[in-house]
């Protein structure tokens, strides 16, 4: 497993989210109780392994930045954990990409630095300038995503069904500056997004869940009528910070298996974990459970 864009756990080409550092997870070893929606106003989703997909991977764009810059002497074998371990040591250093204390291109900018000195690159000042500039530009641009081709169709759908959707990851505000809307998820598509850099907590922390409920709560048709954590359904990839996180808090939650992780998607499912492999089948599911809608 590997981490791309400038740190996310990817499957070869493609990503699943987990990018901060998990805390302790008392049931992780427990199956959950099957529960149904009875009503659903809101959906909130990951991004990473849920909407959105990378293209290439992290030693694609990392050591090919560091060539263009004539940079040779890179552990190519070793680049992955060498990026891992400078990822968990700048989460550790500062939590949340830095919160307000620092911008998340000067945590990317000490994150990225780290990994080639770990895989025994050395780089001068200039170079290292130049090396990391690259890759943060490529990491803005359509180079290194692409959505999946559900995710609009769904977001339409629900929108037609009354539902507010929005934004709940583990990321820094780029995504919500820049990356979503030069992938057509505009704020028309995901009316409100809440990021773990902008609110200095992460998933599975039940403050994060609970801060994503209050920021659509007011976007709601009806947002007089109070929002309960049981009208809101959380759709990501990872057990964890998405699922439990959300069931934690008593929200429904569903779990995608985009790239065929076999294994890993059966033990979700013997934890109780609803699986599905796109999210046209999370509409079905939905209309399986005869839910109301808005």
């Amino acid at each position: 497993m590997i981490r791309a864009p400038l740190g996310r756990i990817v499957p070869n080409v493609s990503s699943r989210n987990q990018n901060a550092p998990c805390l302790p997870i008392r049931r992780s070893m427990a199956s959950w109780p099957k529960v149904r929606p009875k009503r659903i106003r809101m959906i909130t989703f990951d991004i990473t392994g849920t909407l959105v997909s990378f293209r290439g991977s992290l030693e694609d764009h990392y050591l090919g930045a560091a060539t263009k810059h004539g940079v040779r002497n890179v552990d190519s074998s070793n680049f992955g954990s060498a990026f891992e371990r400078a990822y968990k040591e700048t989460s550790k250093l500062y939590p949340c990409f830095g919160r307000e204390d620092m911008t998340a291109k000067d945590w990317w900018r000490i994150c990225v630095l780290k990994s080639f000195e770990y895989a025994g690159a050395t780089m001068d000042d200039q170079t290292s300038e130049m090396v990391f500039q690259r890759i943060y530009s490529t990491f803005g641009s359509s180079n290194a995503y692409e959505i999946f081709p559900d995710a609009l169709p769904f977001l339409k759908w629900a929108h037609r069904n009354g539902l507010v959707c929005g934004v709940l990851s583990n990321a820094d505000e780029r995504y919500g500056d820049s990356i979503l809307p030069m992938l057509g998820l505009t704020h028309d598509e995901l009316q409100f997004q809440c990021y773990s850099k902008d609110l200095g907590i992460e998933k599975p922390d039940a403050r994060a869940f609970m801060a994503a409920m209050h920021t659509g709560e007011s976007l709601l048709i009806n947002s007089e009528e109070p929002l309960d954590p049981s009208n809101v359904f959380h759709i990501g990839n990872d057990f964890q910070k998405d699922f439990q996180g959300a069931r934690r808090v008593g929200m429904h939650a569903a779990l995608l298996d985009r790239y065929q992780e076999t294994e890993l998607a059966s033990e979700w499912r013997r934890r109780g974990v609803p699986v599905f492999t796109d999210l046209l089948d999370v509409v079905e599911f939905i209309g399986r459970s005869d839910c109301v809608l808005g």
